[in-house]
């Protein structure tokens, strides 16, 4: 009896740590090579930015937020083409930030139009983010879109960070996980 308990027990246990899909953790090297940087300066702006793995082996997006030249974005983007999306309800994120606003954004791939999530960050301290998929507006270019078709998860190809709506000056938001969750 005990042995079919501990069975029933470890099968449900690792029915629920299997909800959830790590998108990005870099404390196991995951999710931590080819973020693509796109700012202002596809506009004409001036600002940068960069992702690179700090010395606690969690992703660092930082950088200089310029509204010089009509700017005013920065933002990073990762690849998951790969990953099979399909059923995921919502994604947590573990995030540590410098007091800001960041947007979390998921994107098909085609250029035309983003989903994203406003977050506020508490300046050097970690906070858990739970975006359920239902929240996540449409955008083009930065504006909100309601007439833009509704989010099919499935579909979608990368996710990414963007920091924008005037806040000048220097940055940073540290990422020690982003995870979907199918629950």
């Amino acid at each position: 009896m005990k042995n079919i308990l501990f069975i029933v027990l470890a099968f449900l246990s690792a029915t629920v740590l299997s909800q959830n899909m790590e998108i990005v953790k870099p404390s196991v090297k995951k999710g931590i090579d080819n973020w693509r940087i796109v700012n202002d300066g596809v506009m004409g702006g001036v600002s940068t930015s960069a992702m690179n793995q700090n010395e606690e082996k969690n992703l660092l997006f930082k950088g200089v937020l310029s509204l010089d030249n009509n700017g005013g974005f920065a933002s990073c983007r990762l690849n998951i083409s790969e990953i099979d999306l399909r059923n995921v309800k919502s994604f947590s994120l573990k995030i540590k930030g410098d007091g800001k606003v960041y947007k979390f954004r998921i994107s098909d791939g085609t250029r035309y139009v983003n989903y994203s999530f406003s977050f506020e960050t508490i300046n050097g301290m970690w906070s858990n983010v739970k975006i359920p998929l239902e929240v996540l507006k449409p955008t083009v270019m930065g504006y909100s879109s309601p007439s833009s078709p509704r989010l099919i998860i499935e579909n979608m190809k990368s996710i990414g960070f963007l920091i924008s709506d005037k806040q000048e000056g220097p940055f940073n938001l540290e990422i020690m996980s982003v995870e979907a969750l199918l629950n």
